[in-house]
């Protein structure tokens, strides 16, 4: 249960970071590490899932917002290279 707690404030973290990004390219490195917390959470939640190690009923809300969350990163990741690329 640790390990999602750890992701989770990892992913908030690196975030954190990301919006003192001094370069595109830093911007972009950073938001890399998020975008891999953030599947890293998915991953966990996933787990105590399949493991029946908590409800699912309690899980499935949380995986939900995790997978939209890592979703909007990889946009915002994808936008970026795009700008930097022009």
């Amino acid at each position: 249960m640790w390990k999602v707690s750890l992701s989770d404030v990892k992913v908030g973290a690196n975030y954190r970071a990301v919006c003192l990004g001094q370069s595109k390219k830093s911007f972009i490195a950073k938001l890399s590490i998020v975008v891999e917390e953030a599947d890293e959470s998915n991953f966990w939640i996933e787990f105590l899932m399949d493991e029946d190690l908590l409800p699912k009923d309690n899980c499935e809300p949380l995986l939900k917002e995790s997978a939209e969350l890592t979703s909007i990163f990889i946009a915002s990741k994808i936008t970026a290279e795009k700008k930097l690329n022009r």
